[in-house]
């Protein structure tokens, strides 16, 4: 497994539907495509909305599952959603944000992840529930890139 580089930090364009990888001088890595709520911005309980703002990795989920693994509560359930139609099921990992700001507080508990998705063609435009989603292999790669703690920005722009 790959070690994160201390001073990473990711950036997720709402207008862009793009994610980067920054090192800690704001040189970018990597750039993957992804996809925000098709509900729009905002942090309202049971909005199914994508906050914005300063967020950390809270916790992550899935190191050494197969691509496609489907996690129910944050656990592999032994089943593969590659290619299902199902929903907005949360695939291969899993990274937990939490809030670092007033008004982004309450993003823990309004479980909104950074994984893997069934909708892989829908990447790239708002489709989500509130999550960012990310193609699989490149969600696998990022959580190899990653650690508790990794700051992840939010912007509209």
């Amino acid at each position: 497994m790959q070690m994160p580089a201390p001073e990473i930090s990711l950036r997720v364009s709402v207008a862009r539907q793009e994610m980067d990888v920054l090192d800690g001088e704001g040189k970018v890595l990597r750039r993957y495509p992804v996809s925000t709520s098709r509900f729009g911005l905002g942090t309202e309980p049971g909005s199914f909305r994508t906050p914005l703002g300063r967020f950390r990795v809270g916790e992550r989920f899935g190191d050494g599952a197969e691509h496609g693994a489907i996690f129910k509560n944050r656990l592999p359930t032994g089943e593969n959603g590659l290619g299902a139609t199902d929903d907005d099921l949360v695939l291969t990992r899993i990274l937990w944000l939490e809030g670092d700001e007033e008004g982004n507080a309450n993003t823990r508990e309004r479980y909104i992840y950074i994984h893997g998705t069934n909708h892989e063609a829908a990447i790239g435009q708002p489709a989500s529930h509130g999550c960012v989603r990310m193609r699989n292999a490149d969600v696998a790669e990022l959580y190899d890139l990653t650690a508790p703690g990794t700051v992840v920005t939010i912007l509209e722009t």
